[in-house]
C-alpha cells in the first residue's frame, strides 16, 4: 500500500507515539505498529448491519486459536460505515462482508478469506496466509517456475477479489506447457471456471454466465453453492418460464442434498445458512413449488425459533436470519412483533430501529415510522447516519413537516463531513423531491 494513501488516514488521528498504539484503533496505526514490530496486519471488515459477522464474531473469532491469531498479526477491525473502513475497501476492492484481509508491515497483501467460515475451515486458512508470508506477485513468480498450488493461490486470490477478466489474462500469460498442466488439476480447473464466470457477470454477459455457473455447480464446490445458483437464477431471469425450469430443474436435487447435510444439522458444516434456505425458496419459487417453498421456509423458521429460545441476544446471527426468514414468507404480522423484539434485544445500534422505521414508511405509516427512525438516528453514524436522514426526511415530508425535514439535512451533513459524496446528494435529492 503506497504510503501516501496511509498517510492521508494518519491525518485524521491526533499526533500518535508507539506506545499509544499498542491496540490500533485504525488501519493507519495499525501499519504503524506492524512496522515498527515488523508483523503483519491483518483488518477484519465488518459492519452493525452484517448478519454474517455477527456468525464470526460469536462462533469463531474467540477461544484460544484466535489469541494465537492475534499473537501472530496486528489485528484490527474496519467498520466499512466508517470513512476509513469504506476507503480501505474501495482501496482493496473489498465486495463481500466480512472480509478478512492481512498485510505485511509495508500494507502489501498477504491473502484474504470472504464470508463467514466454521471454525475448522477459517483457523487453517488465516495461519496458512500468515504462515507463508507470500504476496501475490510471489506466488506468480513460484507459479512461473511450474507450481500448480501456486498458480491456484494466483486464481484464487484473483476470483477472492472478483477480477475474473485480470487472473484470466495473467493465466494466459504462462507458457503453454504450465498452463496444460494446472488445467489438469481439478482445483486449477474449477478456478478457472470460477474466474470465467466473474468476468461474465462484471460483462453482464447471461448467457456466459449461464455457461459457468452450470459448470462450476457440476463440481463439489462446497459452501459456495448457494452464492453460485444465485448467478444462474439471476442470469437466467429473462428466459421464457419453461426455458427457465428446464435450465434449473437439476439444481434441486443437489440443493436438497445441500441443506440436509450441511446446513439443517445439529453443527452446520456451511456457515451462511441465511443463503442456502433463501436460494432453495427462490428456486422453489421459479420451479413453481409454492408448497416446497412454504414447507422451507416455515422449517428454517421453525428451527431458528428452537436454536434461539427466548434468548435473542444469544446469538445475533440467528436472530438475523429469523427475520429474514420471516419477511421472506411474508409472515407480516410475526414480523412486526419480532422486530419490535429485535429493537429491545439490541438497543444500542441503529440497525432495528431503522429497519423497522422504514419498513412502516414503506407501508405508508410515516407518523408511526418516525419515531423508530428518529431512534436509530441518535445510534447512527458514517454512512449510515446518512441512509437514516433521507428515510427521516422522507417521513418528515410525507407529514408535511418541511423546515424540520432541512433541519435533519444540515445537522447530517454537519455531523458527517466531505465523507461519501454519494450519499450526501442522494439526501439532498430526497429533500428537493
Amino acid at each position: 500500500m503506497k504510503k501516501a494513501f496511509v498517510a492521508a488516514f494518519a491525518l485524521m488521528l491526533s499526533p500518535l507515539h508507539a506506545a499509544d498504539i499498542s491496540s490500533p484503533h485504525s488501519i493507519a496505526e495499525a501499519l504503524q505498529v506492524a512496522e515498527q514490530q515488523h508483523r503483519p496486519v491483518l483488518i477484519d471488515f465488518h459492519a452493525v448491519w452484517c448478519y454474517s459477522c455477527y456468525y464470526m464474531a460469536t462462533h469463531v473469532l474467540n477461544g484460544s486459536p484466535w489469541e494465537a491469531v492475534e499473537r501472530k498479526a496486528i489485528v484490527v477491525e474496519a467498520d466499512a460505515d466508517s470513512p476509513e473502513g469504506h476507503a480501505w475497501m474501495e482501496k482493496l476492492k473489498i465486495t463481500f462482508l466480512p472480509s478478512y484481509v492481512v498485510l505485511d508491515e509495508h500494507g502489501n497483501e498477504l491473502g484474504r478469506i470472504l464470508a463467514e467460515q466454521p471454525r475448522q475451515k477459517f483457523f487453517p486458512a488465516i495461519n496458512a496466509i500468515l504462515a507463508n508470508g507470500n504476496t501475490l506477485d510471489t506466488f506468480k513468480a513460484k507459479a512461473g517456475t511450474g507450481s500448480v498450488d501456486a498458480t491456484i493461490n494466483v486464481l484464487a486470490a484473483y476470483r477472492a477479489r472478483a477480477e475474473g477478466n485480470d487472473g484470466l489474462a495473467w493465466f494466459a500469460t504462462l507458457p503453454g506447457t504450465l498452463r496444460k498442466t494446472a488445467e489438469s488439476n481439478p482445483s486449477a480447473t474449477l478456478e478457472l471456471t470460477r474466474l470465467e464466470l466473474a468476468k461474465a457477470k462484471a460483462a453482464s454477459d447471461n448467457q456466459a454466465v449461464i455457461a459457468s455457473a452450470q459448470k462450476a455447480l457440476a463440481r463439489d464446490i462446497g459452501c459456495d453453492r448457494p452464492y453460485v445458483l444465485d448467478d444462474l437464477l439471476d442470469a437466467s431471469d429473462k428466459l421464457p418460464d419453461v426455458q427457465r425450469q428446464a435450465l434449473l430443474k437439476p439444481q434441486r436435487k443437489p440443493l436438497d442434498g445441500y441443506l440436509a447435510t450441511q446446513i439443517f444439522t445439529t453443527t452446520p458444516t456451511c456457515a451462511d445458512q441465511r443463503s442456502a434456505v433463501l436460494t432453495g425458496a427462490n428456486l422453489d419459487a421459479v420451479l413453481g413449488d409454492h408448497a416446497a417453498e412454504t414447507a422451507l421456509l416455515d422449517h428454517a423458521i421453525g428451527l431458528t425459533r428452537q436454536r434461539l429460545g427466548n434468548h435473542l441476544a444469544s446469538d445475533r446471527n440467528l436472530a438475523d436470519n429469523l427475520r429474514v426468514y420471516l419477511a421472506r414468507a411474508k409472515r407480516t404480522a410475526e414480523l412486526d412483533t419480532y422486530q419490535r423484539e429485535l429493537i429491545g434485544a439490541y438497543p444500542d445500534d441503529y440497525v432495528y430501529a431503522y429497519r423497522y422505521g422504514r419498513s412502516l414508511l414503506d407501508a405508508g405509516k410515516p407518523a408511526e415510522a418516525l419515531p423508530y427512525l428518529t431512534q436509530a438516528a441518535d445510534k447512527a453514524y458514517g454512512e449510515n447516519r446518512l441512509t437514516v436522514a433521507r428515510q427521516r426526511v422522507k417521513a418528515l415530508k410525507a407529514l408535511h413537516r418541511d423546515s424540520e425535514a432541512t433541519k435533519v439535512v444540515d445537522d447530517a451533513l454537519s455531523a458527517n463531513g466531505p465523507w461519501f459524496p454519494k450519499q450526501v446528494a442522494a439526501l439532498k435529492v430526497e429533500l428537493k423531491s
